[in-house]
């Protein structure tokens, strides 16, 4: 049984050995070719399997369905072309040897290709034959060299950008592991099959060139020797060599011009699974225009002195090719729509059985919502060019950073029921923001001193309410000349939108985001944390004290120091206000950072003590704070808080009212709509470390 298995084995390795052998075989017989001289028989079969090898090679090429399915082509093109090069080298002896015997000396093959192709003619054999040279050379092989050329260059550059999308395609999902790996090698097919044919054709090339120095070399040897070893005259030694070195390189030339067409199929075609006759067909089988070509070749075929037959003819074959492609595509459109008939009353059976509705037929409305009018779609169309998602991206993270939690996304959507060029900003699904543009022009806008007017469309700028032109992408400079200040359209919206979550921030923090902060804290303070929700407060407290302190302009992005105050006060009450008044002390060095900056002295706006005191008198006697302020005092309190807040405006100095803490809380939502920008500050909330100075007292 041993003995039966090692005889086994040594079988199967004698296959295996066998399999491999070909390729060498018909390197080293090429090889042989050059050195050993051929019989004219042997000669005869090896240049009908050269023919053979070329016609099955371009055929090949026409009927495989991608150029990479035929990987081993420029290896095949090698071999031929070295098969092909050695049996010039073998024909040229027999020819040199024994052409003075007569034709068919060198064999039926080259005889045959001297004769009756080209009639026994040798001035017209040689004509030809420089004719498919040139043929050959200047036009299938120097067009397929250089689009190989290209094709390699373009492919390798383009393989870093194949591999990330790839890796991109990977990691989004879209594709497995095993669909990312059969891609990659895929792409490195590609890259090394046409960086191949890039070399590949300059074997074609240099093929095409041989020819030519063979013919000549061959005639000029075939005279010499003709003429000095054979005695024959000029014109016997003239017609004999010259016949049948003609013959040798019809029979080479005719087989690389098979080749150099079947190199130029596989360089020009698209890499994509498509049979070559169906690519024909489809692209080429336009019925219009093959009854336009129908009716001009029926046109010069009725013009006397024309051949009738063959163009009337002809014209009659495309006029019907069109016809029968027309019919064919009615048809097939009738196909599609009959089945595409069933499916939909298939799909009419289904719904018959309506569906119940659920909750997922309830939409949640968006926290920030964006509707524009159709003519502004391309703003918001990354694929016309528009930057405003990308601005608005920026927007976002810009509050973001600075209010100190994670900003919503912004939906957008067109609405038709807005004016072509209005859009509409919802909060909560409610609209807090409208405006006009012109997309495409820019918006001047008058900062409050310009050097003179400037021609164009006069509006309101929308986020601020400022004086504003709409001008042409021309007049800009102009503009910036006379002191406006100049943005495009999608900056116009993304500065609406960031002056609207400003001043609405509040309305965005919600439980889930105060859950997240605190989560992202307790990651490097954790006992603080853990000790906070819910033994000393509720979630909805925290999450109130945050609106507060955002409602007032106050950054959350020290959550440290809010939770702790909140820790340390939570016991003592559970009052949201406090909670914020508390937590506002602890924070009073980072709110008057963003008021003053790093200055020393704080600019302050007071009011006077006899009606501080009876503001103090007036909420008392209210016991709402809420409604107690008298309306009579309150608009007297208005205007003279709106003529300081000027005066510090037009003094380019920040506008802060200093008051108690008592009246802090109510003066804040006081004056936060009818006087934006002017903070309000208790006097416990002024570090130690800065000066207060007075700049105005109301009520003296």
């Amino acid at each position: 049984m041993e003995l039966k298995a090692v005889l086994q084995q040594l079988n199967r390795d004698k296959k295996e050995y066998a399999k491999g052998v070909g390729t060498p075989l018909l390197v080293l017989a090429a090889l042989g070719m050059v050195i050993l001289p051929l019989p004219p028989f042997l000669l005869d079969i090896l240049f009908s399997f050269n023919i053979a090898l070329a016609l099955v090679v371009l055929l090949v090429t026409v009927y495989t369905m991608k150029p990479l399915e035929f990987g081993m082509f420029p290896a095949v093109l090698l071999i031929a072309t070295i098969m092909r090069l050695a049996l010039n080298v073998a024909s040229t002896r027999v020819v040199l040897l024994e052409g003075h015997n007569g034709g068919d000396a060198a064999g039926k093959v080259i005889e045959a290709f001297g004769s009756v192709v080209i009639g026994g003619n040798y001035a017209v054999g040689l004509v030809v034959f420089l004719i498919l040279i040139i043929i050959n050379f200047v036009v299938i092989t120097k067009g397929a060299g250089r689009i190989s050329e290209v094709s390699a260059r373009f492919t390798l550059d383009a393989m870093p950008g194949k591999q990330m999308a790839i890796d991109a395609d990977l990691n989004a999902g879209f594709i497995s592991a095993d669909e990312a790996r059969t891609r990659r090698d895929e792409v490195t097919r590609e890259a090394d099959f046409y960086g191949s044919m890039d070399g590949a054709s300059k074997f074609v090339k240099g093929d095409a060139i041989a020819g030519i120095v063979i013919l000549a070399i061959n005639i000029i040897g075939g005279l010499f020797v003709g003429m000095i070893q054979h005695d024959l005259s000029f014109g016997r030694a003239m017609e004999v060599y010259t016949m049948l070195t003609i013959g040798d390189g019809l029979v080479a030339q005719i087989p690389s011009l098979l080749l150099s067409i079947g190199t130029a199929i596989v360089v020009t075609r698209q890499n994509e699974s498509h049979n070559m006759g169906d690519q024909f067909k489809s692209q080429l089988g336009n019925e219009k225009s093959l009854s336009i070509a129908s009716g001009i070749l029926i046109t010069m075929g009725l013009v006397p002195g024309m051949p009738h037959v063959a163009f009337l003819g002809l014209g009659a074959l495309l006029g019907y090719i069109a016809y029968y492609t027309s019919q064919q595509k009615k048809k097939a459109e009738i196909e599609k729509a009959e089945q595409a008939a069933k499916g939909s009353s298939a799909k009419g059976g289904q719904q018959q059985e309506q569906k119940e509705l659920g909750w997922d037929d309830v939409q949640p409305v968006d926290v920030i919502g964006l509707e524009v009018g159709y003519r502004l779609i391309p703003l918001v169309d990354q694929a016309q060019g528009g930057e405003l998602l990308s601005r608005i991206k920026g927007v976002r993270k810009k509050l973001s950073q600075e209010l100190g939690f994670l900003v919503p996304p912004v939906h957008i959507r067109d609405n038709l029921e807005l004016d072509p060029n209005a859009y509409n900003i919802t909060l909560m699904g409610v609209g807090s923001g409208t405006g006009e543009l012109k997309h495409g022009d820019e918006l001047a806008i008058n900062p409050g001193q310009v050097f003179g007017p400037i021609k164009g469309i006069e509006t309101k700028d929308p986020a601020f309410g400022l004086d504003a032109v709409w001008i042409k992408p021309d007049q800009k400079d102009e503009a910036h000349s006379l002191g406006y200040t100049v943005v495009d359209a999608a900056t116009v919206v993304a500065t609406h939108i960031s002056q609207l979550l400003t001043n609405n921030a509040s309305l965005l923090l919600g439980h889930e985001e105060v859950q997240n902060l605190l989560d992202m804290l307790a990651k490097s303070h954790p006992r603080l944390v853990e000790g906070l929700v819910p033994d000393i407060l509720p979630l909805t407290t925290v999450v109130k004290v945050l609106q507060n302190l955002l409602n007032e302009g106050v950054a959350i992005r020290d959550m440290r120091s809010i939770v702790q105050t909140l820790v340390e006060y939570g016991p003592r009450s559970q009052d949201p206000d406090v909670l914020t008044a508390a937590v506002r002390i602890s924070l009073r060095r980072l709110i008057v950072q963003d008021a003053v900056g790093g200055d020393d002295e704080i600019p302050v706006i007071t009011l006077a003590p006899e009606l501080e005191q009876m503001l103090h008198q007036s909420l008392q006697n209210a016991g709402d704070e809420g409604a107690g302020i008298e309306p009579g005092l309150a608009e007297r309190l208005q205007e003279s808080l709106k003529e300081a807040h000027h005066n510090q405006e037009m003094l380019g100095e920040p506008s802060i009212l200093l008051t108690s803490g008592m009246l802090r809380s109510v003066l804040s939502r006081f004056v936060k709509h009818t006087i934006p920008g002017l903070r309000v500050m208790s006097y416990q909330e002024v570090p130690e470390e800065r000066q207060i100075k007075i700049v105005s007292s109301v009520g003296q």
